[in-house]
């Protein structure tokens, strides 16, 4: 049984994030096979699969974290070469993993500067590396305001007396912060409450409606129908189609998921 093709859509923009034939082996296991992919500015493009289905991998691939055995990835259309994550980051992608990669003991700007910490002007920066903590709260409230994060109120609070909600939004507060086209978020809404839930995605819209890419992996369908334009399907290491929440229900994108449906067409 197939499903009826789905209506190409109209892009504003050329793609801020582009695969082309990505293929990753690991032995015998094929995590990627021949997986293309298209992310556009201020797009949220969810990408779903069941377990085993090369979300991870393609993920990590475009993330900086697995190099590719096949394939090409570009970003505003120029071919780019991940080595490491620090290189996708270079680039402008930020990834925001399940485990969040957050330092509870320090306070909320810290974090958002982990790794990127302002240091003092003159000789108290390039000698005797100082910290100019001041300036680093002052941009983190700056951020968390521009982004309307109503729930991180004390700059100086740390990370460890926060709910899991709130520290998902520092995480992804980071990520919006210094990504400067594209922002992957791995599960974001794992493990929250309902509350919790809806703030995060309004993160993810908020960071979309800054004119960011957006990739959301989850395996939660009500909420990728709720903030996702397209939905692309991984299944058994292959793309299995892109569809919309217009074109699909939720049951058409499971079906296509576990392969009782097959797409005609698929969008780009």
């Amino acid at each position: 049984m197939t499903t009826a093709p789905t209506p190409t859509p109209t892009p504003t923009s050329a793609p801020v994030l582009e695969a082309k034939g990505l293929v990753k082996v690991f032995g015998r296991v094929v995590g990627l096979n021949d997986v293309d992919l298209t992310l556009y500015p201020g797009e949220v493009l969810a990408v779903i699969g069941d377990n085993g289905a090369g979300k991870s991998t393609l993920i990590k691939c475009l993330s900086g974290a697995l190099v590719p055995d096949q394939g090409s990835i570009l970003v505003d259309g120029s071919e780019v070469n991940f080595k490491r994550p620090q290189d996708a980051r270079e680039a402008g992608i930020e990834t925001v993993y399940q485990t969040l990669a957050v330092a509870p003991a320090l306070d909320i700007a810290s974090n958002l500067f982990l790794a990127r910490e302002i240091r003092r002007k003159g000789v108290l920066g390039s000698v005797f590396r100082m910290l100019d903590t001041g300036e680093m709260k002052r941009q983190a409230a700056d951020h968390i305001k521009r982004l309307g994060i109503s729930t991180l109120q004390n700059i100086n609070q740390a990370v460890e007396t926060l709910s899991g909600g709130q520290r998902q939004s520092v995480a992804v507060a980071r990520a919006g912060a210094f990504g400067g086209r594209v922002v992957i978020l791995d599960e974001p809404t794992a493990a929250l409450g309902v509350r919790e839930t809806g703030q995060v995605l309004k993160l993810v819209r908020d960071l979309r409606d800054q004119g960011l890419g957006v990739i959301l992996i989850s395996h939660n369908m009500p909420n990728v129908f709720d903030v996702a334009d397209r939905i692309h399907i991984q299944r058994l290491g292959g793309c299995a189609g892109v569809i919309t929440p217009q074109s699909h229900s939720m049951e058409d994108a499971v079906a296509i998921m576990t392969g009782a449906k097959k797409l005609v067409a698929e969008a780009r």
